[in-house]
């Protein structure tokens, strides 16, 4: 099964991408080279930490390669589920209690981030948005206890 991403995650994505495999990885490279010339490696921390610096550099661009190549990349503004939230979906919440308000993006688990609201398709609080509709209660059991939510709006922002 291919893991849905929005449009803007997946450029996010291959931004950071580009980025590591343009900017990044020569730097790294440089720098090994530069803590070669000094001599001993054995005792050279210059060297051992650009080489570990190299490992995540690598692993990462492994990483984003991999899943972008499994990604299924979905335009959230051509959805048109009305106020029925679907995947890509950003959905404002009210807290039944206390009347704080909330806003989330349903977004693919590859580009989630929840300190700019967006969260994985696959998370609790997630599954519990999707199939309802705008005016609709929803029930969240948090470690913190369990929350109640009133749906006040799902919008479909590219």
């Amino acid at each position: 099964m291919r893991a849905p991403i929005t449009m803007k995650g997946s450029q996010r994505l291959r931004a950071e991408l580009d980025e590591l495999k343009s900017v990044k990885r020569p730097a790294v490279i440089n720098a090994i080279a530069e803590a070669r010339a000094h001599g001993d490696l054995k005792e050279n921390a210059e060297y051992h930490a650009a080489r570990e610096q190299q490992g995540f550099i690598e692993g990462r661009i492994k990483q984003l390669e991999a899943e972008l190549s499994h990604a299924q990349v979905i335009d959230v503004s051509n959805l048109n589920a009305g106020s029925k939230v679907v995947f890509g979906a950003t959905v404002q919440l009210a807290d039944v209690e206390s009347d704080e308000e909330r806003t989330y993006q349903i977004v693919g688990d590859l580009e989630a981030d929840i300190k700019q609201g967006l969260i994985a398709i696959s998370s609790p609080v997630a599954r519990a948005l999707i199939g309802k509709h705008e005016g609709d209660a929803i029930t969240i059991e948090a470690p913190g206890g369990t929350r109640e939510y009133e749906i006040i709006g799902v919008r479909y922002l590219g």
